[in-house]
């Protein structure tokens, strides 16, 4: 994608990716918030603001990017922990996660009893997102997967053009989520990775929700749990 400010006679412009990612890591998890954004215009959203939100608003002001909107893969603590004073900081909705994950944030603050964690605000979805649906952000249209296991109406959001998945807590390098939190079911968890992310392709890129990035062929190759 060039900059559209070249004029004739000018030197060509160095071309913008299409999205750039920073990685935020958030809360005692060190959870991967993640702000994205469109680097010609802008425009981007946050997702899983799990905490720390001044640290949140740094890099946002620091990027200059316009948030439109916040995004949740699902309702655990370290990934919606800063969502409802972040949205209500910036004016902005929040979309995700499935309905599946209704009763996981109306119980958010015991959530943070369960962690030792201070209490938080409840967020109440404007949007809530089902498989097959689309989300737009930072100028791309991401496909919604619904993929449960780790918690009950977990999705994931994948680009196609990009080869890009922004996957939450359903695969890591060399490990999957855990299943031992109320919602949580190995056995649907291995069922989501092998009928949801691995069809997306061995060259897809996903971003998980803690730890490194990696690629499905990776994971299909190396990853124990998937063997």
């Amino acid at each position: 994608m060039s900059n559209s400010n070249k004029g004739e006679g000018t030197p060509s412009q160095e071309t913008l990716p299409p999205v750039q990612i920073l990685v935020i890591p958030v809360s005692a998890f060190q959870q991967n918030c993640s702000l994205i954004w469109n680097p010609e215009t802008m425009l981007g959203a946050v997702v899983d603001p799990g905490g720390d939100v001044p640290l949140i608003q740094d890099a946002i002001r620091e990027h200059c990017v316009k948030v439109e909107k916040i995004v949740i893969t699902h309702g655990h603590i370290d990934h919606v922990g800063g969502a409802a004073e972040l949205a209500e900081a910036l004016k902005v909705p929040v979309e995700g996660p499935h309905e599946a994950d209704r009763m996981l944030l109306a119980r958010v603050s015991d959530q943070a009893k369960q962690f030792g964690m201070p209490d938080v605000r409840t967020v109440e979805p404007d949007l809530w997102l089902k498989d097959g649906d689309t989300l737009e952000m930072a100028g791309r249209v991401f496909q919604v997967l619904h993929c449960p296991g780790h918690a009950p109406g977990h999705v994931i959001f994948f680009d196609e053009e990009l080869r890009l998945a922004i996957s939450g807590d359903v695969l890591f390098k060399g490990s999957v989520g855990r299943t031992d939190l109320p919602g949580g079911d190995h056995d649907t968890l291995i069922r989501s990775i092998k009928e949801k992310m691995l069809p997306l392709g061995d060259d897809v890129s996903f971003l998980p929700g803690h730890g490194p990035a990696s690629t499905i062929g990776e994971e299909r190759q190396t990853n124990p749990f998937l063997r």
